[in-house]
This record gives C-alpha cells, structure tokens and sequence, in this order.
C-alpha cells in the first residue's frame, strides 16, 4: 500500500474526512483515510441538531459511518499520525509518525483543530460535557438552569447575548479584569445578566458535570453549566507552509473546500468557527465531490 499513488489520501477520519471518502468511494477513487483516533469530541457524551443522529453518542455516530463507509472496496483506513506534507510537480508524499511513507494525487486535510485548555483546574475534565462551545449542539439540554460565560470584552459580550436566550439565570464571568464597554456592561445588566470579575481557581465537578465555580478568593458560584469559546491551534506539521490561512486563523478554501495550494483541500473544523457535525459532513461531501471532478478533469 505505501508504494501506491493514491488517488487522494485523508487526513483525518472522523466525519469530514468519512463524508469525503464516501463521496469519493462511490465515485470508484482508490482512497486511504488515515486517522489518528483521537476526535475532538471524544469526551461528548451526546450529539444533537444532527437529524437522524439526534442525541446519539458522537462515537456511536462516527462507528456507524466507519463501517459504512470501508464498505467500499476501494478505500482503506490506517491508524496512524501524519506528520509532514510535501507536494511535488505531479503528486503528494506524506510521512507518518510510523515512519510509512504514502503518495497521493490528491490530499484532504480535515484534521480538527486542538483546543487550548485555560489554565483552571477542572476545566478540561468538564469540556463536552458541561463546559460547552455550542448552544445549538447543547443548550436545550440546559435550558432554564444556571448557567455561565467564561470570556471577555466583545466576544464575551455577543456569546452573552447568544445563551441568554436558552436561560435567564446567566452570569458572565471574565476571569479577571471586565475589558467590557460601559454601553456592553449596562446592556448586559438591563437584561438581569450579571458580571463577575474575579478570578476562577477550580471548576468542581463529578465526571466532567459542573457543580461550582470556586475563586481565587475562597468564594464560590454554583453553575449547572459554562459556555465558552477557548483559542486554537492547527496540527501544524499537517498544514505546508505556502497554505494560506484566514483572518481568523483558519484554513483558507473556497467554496470547494479548495486551498491555495493546488490540489490540497481542507473540510471541517480546520476551515471555520461553526462546529457541529452536520457542518463537517457538508464540507466533507463537497470535498470528496470536488476532488474527484478535478481527477476527472485532469484525466482528459
């Protein structure tokens, strides 16, 4: 298999890069998916706002896909890590952290990104499980409870605005010194949200459920969950240098999952901020669609 030029190898096989190597198994491409094992979203204990998947274990989900999707005889999933990728003037070369070298004529990255705990113990005990990034994919299991923000400053203020929707009882808490406008502050008080200023030491929790925020100053908050919106940072061996990357800090594609470098795509979590499932089975699908009619193209 590793003397084999691909017609387009995946990184990453959760369901970005699953979506795509279905839509290129049924399109009869020889594909291989090589996974790592460790989604993002593996501490999840429930998916939703995914029809049909409703709140079904995201392992379940992707277990599912798997299966279905090596039923197809010409695409092929190895556990392993890329660690570099190289394109030359007629195809790809990836290494993996094995030392198994592969070649391909196309290459999709849809690697996720890692998220960048806060230094709070705790916090990444809780995260997916109470220590949440999306409402859509999990506010309605906390509606009407006490819940928090941990943030600041302007995207503090408009994810405040976003889960006060979902629950009335709401505090944000900024984990030091408010950077908030005195206009945001006032806005956020008319609608009874309150703004706490000092400094978390602990998120005291029972398997990952939240029950208290505890201070630096001994004082404490009961919470039965957190929003927040934690930095990133891309599996960068994975990414060539000339990848052009958004404002944002995300990978840069058009609307067919295209990057700036010819022949390289990108799906998923790498390419936008919405993450939910359904956004990276969309972008999964268009890539493995795209690919394949650019080998169509070069064909003729």
């Amino acid at each position: 298999m590793k003397d084999k030029i691909f017609d387009a190898i995946i990184v990453g096989g959760s369901y970005a890069g699953l979506s795509a190597a279905m839509a290129l198994g049924r399109s009869m491409r020889d594909v291989l998916i090589i996974d790592s094992g460790k989604p993002c979203n593996r501490q999840t204990p429930h998916a939703h706002n995914f029809i049909t998947h409703d709140g079904e274990t995201p392992a379940a989900i992707a277990a599912k896909a798997k299966q279905q999707v090596l039923a197809y005889p010409t695409v092929k999933l190895q556990e392993d890590f890329v660690t570099a990728i190289h394109k030359s003037s007629e195809h790809f070369s990836l290494l993996t952290k094995s030392g198994t070298a592969y070649q391909a004529k196309k290459v999709l990255l849809a690697t996720g990104v890692k998220d960048l705990m806060p230094n709070i113990k705790g916090f990444a005990d809780c995260w997916g499980i109470s220590v949440l990034h999306c409402p859509y994919c999990h506010g309605y299991e906390v509606r009407e409870t006490n819940l928090g923000v941990l943030g600041n400053g302007d995207l503090a203020f408009e994810m405040s605005k976003l889960i006060q929707h979902w629950s009335k009882d709401l505090t944000l808490f900024t984990n030091g010194a408010s950077t908030l406008t005195v206009t945001q502050r006032e806005a956020l008080e008319n609608k009874g949200i309150r703004v706490i200023e000092k400094e978390i030491a602990e998120l005291v929790h029972k398997q990952g459920y939240l029950q208290q925020l505890i201070f630096q100053d001994g004082s404490s908050e009961s919470l039965t969950a957190l929003f927040a919106k934690i930095p990133f940072e891309h599996y960068s061996e994975t990414i060539p240098s000339d990848c052009k990357l958004t404002e944002m800090g995300y990978i840069q594609v058009d609307p067919m999952q295209k990057t700036s470098l010819p022949g390289l795509y990108a799906a998923g979590d790498c390419t936008y901020p919405f993450r939910t499932l359904t956004m990276a089975v969309s972008s999964g699908t268009m890539a493995g669609a795209a690919m394949n009619k650019e080998l169509i193209d070069e064909s003729f």
